[in-house]
């Protein structure tokens, strides 16, 4: 059997963001574990605010297309979002939007969310640990037809969460990522 490959993709594109720090300790932790990691910025895949108008007149943008097939080529995806206003940031929003319109030769559209799994985290400086952008964040998948695994991180207090070598301190937040890393390595396997 091939190497299970998981893309992570921090959902901020802040310098010192704790969601692209979260993201890493997820990172670690899935490559600890065995599976092949490909961590992306979304940065590299600038694309315009969805606009159906748009999309009739020139196409679905070639980032889009290129971030489609990086989903595409991996087992499983792990997104870790921040929380704006009690939801997910519009670059997530967005880049959901494009990607669930590509639609290559053969296939359905959306078809890439519905042959992946998918693990949702968050972190966040306040005491939900961003969870109601999760609950965003996994109803908007769930619309899309992905499998979204049930364990997700939501970590609280995060600008303090993190030891000298930037690994979790708290056993409980350890425990957490450790839950949702088995789980999203487990499912992804049988999905393979």
């Amino acid at each position: 059997m091939s190497a299970l490959k998981i893309l992570v993709i921090p959902g901020s594109l802040r310098t010192g963001s704790l969601n692209a720090r979260l993201a890493a300790a997820i990172a670690h932790e899935l490559a600890q574990s065995g599976a092949e990691i490909t961590r992306i910025s979304l940065s590299d895949f600038p694309l315009p605010i969805y606009d159906g108008d748009l999309q009739a007149k020139s196409g679905v943008p070639k980032n889009a297309v290129n971030l489609k097939r990086m989903i595409g080529a991996h087992h499983g995806v792990l997104i870790v979002t921040p929380e704006y206003n009690s939801s997910v940031p519009a670059l997530v929003k967005n880049t959901i939007d494009w990607v669930s319109r590509v639609q290559d030769s053969g296939e359905s559209r959306g078809q890439v969310f519905r042959e992946r799994v998918f693990a949702i985290a968050a972190a966040s400086g306040g005491r939900l640990g961003g969870t109601r952008a999760l609950a965003a964040l996994r109803l908007i998948l769930s619309a899309c037809h992905a499998t979204v695994i049930p364990s997700q991180l939501a970590l609280s207090f995060a600008d303090q969460a993190y030891d000298e070598m930037d690994r979790l301190k708290l056993s409980a937040d350890i425990e957490a990522l450790k839950a949702l890393v088995r789980q999203l390595i487990e499912i992804s396997q049988r999905m393979m």
